[in-house]
């Protein structure tokens, strides 16, 4: 009997500065990412994301991304970028149905539906982008440094979030960070980008986030 394929397989991927880059992300996986700026760890997930021209392939639990409409693929292979884009003018119209978690799991009120995007901090849009990226309920999490511009209450909050949805749905996560600390509680995996290649690390004094 074959073995079922991973959910998230990367082929000999290359976009610009990164790459070749080979790696497979199972289902209930996170594989974090870090790197100094400009290395491209960025550019990486929007190729995965199907976001820009880039050579090799991805492929979602065997299917190529070529196969799959644009659309779909962006809606089941989510991307949270550092910096999210609102189109709406209220938080609530870029919300349809049932949030996916509640507004105090990620340290917000629901009052927050009413307000103008224009008045969000910058974490609170992060937040809140993420919880819209959590509506599409993808198989597959691109996370680009998530709690960036969070504090730490807040940080593991969101921390507790994502895990809880990985567990949920058996999610495969790709998450980009530099705190070594967040690495060490997130990851099964981590990588440093290092000459546009993914260099495996030993994940020292892993912690666990329940």
């Amino acid at each position: 009997m074959s073995k079922a394929p991973p959910l998230l397989q990367i082929n000999q991927l290359s976009h610009k500065v990164i790459g070749p880059v080979t790696l497979a992300v199972e289902a209930g996986d996170c594989v974090c990412i870090s790197g100094p700026s400009g290395s491209g760890k960025s550019l990486l997930l929007r190729a995965i994301a199907d976001l820009d021209e880039h050579a090799g392939e991805v492929l979602l639990n065997g299917t190529a991304a070529r196969d799959i409409p644009a659309h779909n693929w962006r809606s089941r292979v989510g991307l949270l970028p550092p910096e999210s884009v609102w189109w709406l003018p209220r938080v609530g119209d870029h919300f349809h149905g049932d949030l996916p978690v509640r507004m105090d799991n990620i340290g917000l009120g629901n009052d927050m539906l009413a307000r103008h995007v224009i008045r969000l901090s910058s974490g609170e849009k992060q937040r809140l982008a993420l919880m819209r990226l959590l509506s599409n309920q993808p198989e597959v999490l691109l996370l680009d440094e998530p709690t960036a511009n969070l504090d730490p209450e807040n940080t593991r909050r969101i921390e507790a979030v994502i895990d809880e949805y990985r567990r949920a749905r058996q999610a495969a996560i790709i998450w980009v960070s530099h705190d070594v600390a967040q690495v060490q509680r997130v990851a099964d995996r981590h990588y440093v980008v290092k000459a546009g290649d993914l260099v495996e690390q030993t994940i020292e004094g892993k912690q666990w986030l329940s």
